[in-house]
Order: structure tokens, then sequence, then C-alpha cells
């Protein structure tokens, strides 16, 4: 506190726990993890080079998509399992572009968290659990950060994500699944 003539001024200096400087310039050597197809998908595809499908699926700091990426081509010869949680007061939500090779499990923040979904972007009230049709391009990828909200900011992630430009055409025999309340 200072004392200026008859008046006390009080200066209050506010601060925000674990403030970080925003990024300026985008710089792969943020990202965490990779993209090399897990061990169980690695002869599911094959490597190809799609620099505009890549362009796609990668953003920015805070805006979601992807922090680093590798495009693949399924092999006509493979059967691959993909998963999407999504939208339903939102049905062209189903086919999206963000999908996992991973069925979710466990606490919801901690998907939203590892997937980087804002709770805007989805409730996360159903799931598609699809097959991938043969020569499929897709790019995978770990997590770009995303900034929900000036209270909620995912950092990047090393859980990779799958980015699949026309899902209705590329995802056959999807079976879907209601989201239920379980309080553990």
């Amino acid at each position: 506190m200072t004392r200026t003539g008859s008046y006390l001024a009080l200066v209050v200096l506010a601060g925000c726990a674990n403030y970080s400087p925003q990024e300026t310039t985008y710089t792969p050597a943020a990202c965490v993890g990779n993209a090399a197809l897990p061990a169980a998908m690695a002869d599911q595809f094959e490597p190809i080079d799609d620099p505009a499908l890549l362009r796609q699926a990668l953003g920015e700091p805070e805006q979601g998509k992807l922090c680093q990426g590798q495009v693949y081509r399924s092999k006509a010869d493979t059967q691959v399992k993909i998963f999407r949680a999504w939208n339903s007061t939102n049905p062209n939500s189903q086919y999206g572009q963000w999908w996992a090779f991973n069925k979710p499990s466990g606490p919801v923040a901690q998907y939203r968290a590892d997937y980087e979904i804002c709770y805007q972007w989805s409730p996360l009230d159903k799931l598609a659990s699809c097959n991938l049709k043969a020569g499929t391009r897709v790019v995978v990828g770990t997590g770009q950060s995303a900034q929900c909200s000036e209270y909620l900011t995912y950092p990047v992630s090393e859980t990779q994500q799958i980015f699949l430009v026309d899902a209705s055409n590329a995802a056959t025999d999807c079976t879907i699944s209601d989201g239920m309340l379980s309080w553990n």
C-alpha cells in the first residue's frame, strides 16, 4: 500500500497459477509422443506422402487438431476397428473427422484431456464403433493444445488420434452406443 496525500491507495497484483506465455509460432518440438503407429497396427497400414492431407490435420497451438502427424493408407487385406465419441444433438457429428484406435474408457474428463475435446464441441453422449475401409487415407498423430475458454486450456497430448476426411464413406459396419451415467 502507498499513501498519497490524505488518500490511501491499494495496489493489487493479480496472477494466474500455471500461467505460461502464449506461443507465437508453431513448433513441432513442442509436441509430445510420436506419429508412429502402435505395434498392433503397423502391419495394417502403409505410410504415404500426402502433404495436403497432413496440412488439413495439423493445427496451431490452442486451436486443437494434431500437433504432429503421418499420413497412412489402410491395407486391403486388413480390418481396422476405429471409435468416435460424438454429439447426439448433431446427427452430422457421427461421421466427423476425429477418431481413435481405442474404445473410450475411464473418466470423461480424462478422455477430454487426452483427445483435447472441449465441452462446447460435444457432450460425448454417443459412441460409434466402425471398421475402416481398405485403401482409406488417414493421418495419425498426437493432439495439439486446445483453448476451450479463458479458464480451460488442454495442453498437447501424446495420445494418438486419427484424422479421417470422409468418414461417412470410409467407416463401415458401425454400431452405435449410448453414453450412460455411472458414478464411482
